[in-house]
């Protein structure tokens, strides 16, 4: 009956899954923050244009000798003007054609920009709009002013100029990281019961495609769950298999047969998986404590992965390894009799040498850790998002004339009210770090009682200078009348302030609801101490990877060919340290589970600290490396933001797999000798497990 369930449970998901997709729809937003809601009455007011969607910019460099005021020029690009017109219907333009405003031309006057906000893709959940750039590009292609090409340049121009939304989908990417965890399983299980976790994967993630397509009749559900489902829980479905599974044959080498071997898995490593498939549903579940719809729902979406993986692993696993693991487990080339001898004598080396192996450790986190505080959670830097093409010509050609990149985000005020739009035009084109401002007098750009004014930062949002100044640019707007400033860039520091704002909250929330669950688990108060601050610890280890890499360039360049991103796109800390946090505490959970059962049996800590890194050193970096794939087939497509976030992920388990716990655990654990175990009765009463009160021993029977 199980296996009929899940078999139909999984036909239905595979039936569903296609609508399950496309229920996914959430729209971004910052609810009750100025960028964010002066965007939305922004499109309301103007035909959906503008607010929080980058504008496209075509671009012209003219000859030497020529400047926009030589005769002919301001006719060629208003004829540029009308074809974007055509092109994108409804768009709201401006340039030099139509205001005569300096804000669009370079100092020498031979540079000079087309600003133009297309109607919204409905299709799109965060405000990008690749249709309109291929559509513009395609009809700008022979274009010229004077003679001189126009470039088509922008966010979304860049984007599609890198190849951005032409990468594998999710099911090729899942199928990746499939392939990749089936060849370590091979080398784990040296038989066919390495099929057995890639079925329960199979199982976990179709079923819960089909959950989250019934949460989405209660919810609004971020496209992003999607990427969630397909490698998240390809790599924890996984995990959990594999350590029912690994446990199983350890009981049979030992002598149990049948149903009992199967029971005394599930006693211990079942025990275990449930325990871990609830610290990583709180990790991802933590993210409802941000005021932020969209990451909400990625918190509503994201619990249902390891719940969904524990409850196969619960249900399924258990009948297929009883009635078809011992078939299964053929040639049985390995044996699970006795303990990794390479990982029992790394543990023995890390005992021995338990001060010099927590230091090195220490020194080296500590060092990643620093890196991690100069980490700017904002907008790439736009030169990062694709390295040749005609996108990246006119924005290179914007860099040069001293226009500046942070063109391609202008600041968007709204005026209402008696204010002028001429006054506050001139107003913010003052501000230090703007480049020029402008207030276009067509009917795409004023309504009665309502007007666009344009300012052009010289910096880009990645930038100190860039944040900067769209701060300048706010309180010059504030400082004029009734107006508030909008566009991508003050939406985005809305972004940073509610998310960022926030993170303590998130972290102690999971801090103290994961300390609890822990502390029940192991019996210990230090231990889940322990195990929470050294997750802490590994996020941040992963943070300063994506400083050293990616902000600062020591490695983009070289591996990439991309230059330093400045900043780091702000969801992605985010993403990083929900995924991670509860990923890493799965290998935790492993080891220090293994541990306690062991100084239960022998009431030696050291004792139990090599038996258990014997026991679980092969498992854990086993696990470790099937996550990596998965996080390296996500970085196989085009876009730079998803290799920043796939360079987290990747750096931050095999940190997290290696260094963390396979060295500094054992290290700190074997120092601090019986506390490790130290639950006494009150706390103990409070969270109803048997009191744990070592006997202080002398060092020689410690050691074992």
């Amino acid at each position: 009956m199980v296996v009929l369930f899940w078999v139909v449970v999984t036909l239905v998901g595979v039936a569903s899954a296609n609508s399950a997709t496309k229920a996914l729809k959430q729209k971004f937003s910052v609810p009750g923050k100025e960028g964010w809601v002066t965007n939305q009455q922004i499109e309301r007011q103007f035909n959906g244009t503008g607010g929080d969607h980058a504008p496209l910019l075509p671009v012209v460099t003219l000859a030497a000798g020529r400047s926009v005021d030589s005769p002919g020029v301001r006719g060629d690009l208003g004829a540029v003007e009308a074809r974007m017109a055509r092109l994108l219907p409804g768009s709201r333009i401006a340039g030099f054609a139509s205001t005569g405003s300096k804000a669009f031309v370079s100092a020498d006057r031979r540079t000079t920009f087309i600003v133009a906000y297309p109607p919204p893709d409905p299709d799109q959940p965060f405000g990008d709009n690749p249709k309109a750039a291929k559509r513009a590009s395609a009809g700008l292609a022979h274009a010229t002013v004077a003679g001189a090409p126009v470039h088509l340049s922008g966010y979304d121009a860049l984007t599609v100029q890198n190849g951005g939304g032409n990468g594998p989908g999710v099911l090729v990417e899942a199928l990746l990281g499939g392939f990749g965890a089936l060849l370590v399983l091979g080398f784990v299980f040296a038989s066919l019961l390495a099929l057995v976790p890639i079925v329960m994967a199979i199982v976990s993630i179709l079923t819960s495609f089909l959950v989250v397509w019934g949460l989405t009749t209660v919810t609004e559900i971020s496209p992003i769950v999607q990427f969630l489902i397909a490698l998240i829980g390809l790599g924890v479905a996984i995990d959990y298999t594999l350590l029912v599974a690994v446990r199983w044959r350890e009981e049979r080498a030992h002598g149990l047969q049948g149903d009992e071997a199967v029971v005394r898995a599930m006693e211990t490593a079942g025990r275990a998986v449930v325990f871990s498939g609830t610290t990583v549903a709180i990790g991802l579940l933590a993210l409802i404590a941000l005021p932020l719809p969209f990451l909400r729902s990625v918190g509503y979406g994201g619990v249902l992965i390891p719940l969904v993986s524990v409850v196969v692993a619960l249900t399924l696993l258990p009948v297929v390894l009883s009635k078809m693991g011992p078939r299964l487990d053929w040639p049985h080339i390995r044996s699970d009799d006795k303990a990794s001898r390479s990982w029992t004598g790394w543990a023995r080396l890390v005992v021995r040498s338990r001060w010099a192996a927590a230091l090195g450790a220490a020194t080296l986190l500590a060092a990643l850790v620093i890196a991690a505080t100069n980490l700017h959670p904002g907008l790439a830097n736009v030169d990062t998002i694709a390295r040749q093409g005609d996108a990246k010509q006119g924005l290179i050609a914007l860099q040069r004339s001293g226009i500046g990149s942070g063109a391609l985000l202008p600041a968007e005020a709204l005026v209402r009210g008696t204010a002028s739009p001429e006054q506050v035009a001139r107003a913010l084109a003052a501000v230090r770090g703007v480049h020029g401002a402008v207030a276009p007098a067509s009917a795409q750009w004023r309504h009665p009682g309502a007007a666009v004014v344009e300012a052009f930062p010289v910096e880009d949002g990645s930038s100190g200078a860039g944040r900067e100044t769209i701060d300048r640019v706010r309180d010059a707007a504030h400082a004029s009348g009734e107006v508030r400033l909008g566009g991508l860039g003050a939406q985005n520091q809305d972004f940073i302030d509610a998310v960022y704002g926030n993170f303590p909250l998130m972290i102690a929330l999971i801090a103290i609801i994961t300390f609890v669950l822990l502390a029940r688990a192991f019996r210990s108060l230090l231990l889940p101490l322990k195990a929470v601050v050294l997750n802490v610890i590994s996020v941040a280890a992963a943070w300063g990877v994506l400083e050293l890499v990616w902000q600062s360039g020591h490695g983009s360049s070289f591996i990439w060919g991309i230059s330093a991103t400045g900043s780091v796109t702000a969801w992605i800390p985010l993403m990083v340290f929900a995924f991670l946090f509860g990923l890493s505490m799965d290998y935790e959970v492993f080891i220090l589970a293994r541990m306690r059962e062991e100084y239960d049996a022998t009431g030696s800590t050291d004792t139990a600290v090599v038996r258990g890194i014997g026991r679980t050193g092969r498992l854990v970096t086993s696990a470790a490396l099937i996550l990596f794939l998965a996080f390296i087939s996500l970085a196989s497509g085009p876009d730079t933001d998803v290799k920043v976030l796939a360079t987290g992920l990747a750096a931050g388990i095999l940190l997290d797999a290696t260094i963390i716990r396979a060295l500094f655990v054992p290290a700190v654990v074997s120092l601090f000798g019986r506390w490790n175990w130290w639950l006494p009765r009150l706390p103990a009463r409070v969270l109803r497990v048997e009191p744990s009160l070592p006997p202080r021993l002398t060092p020689e029977h410690e050691a074992g």
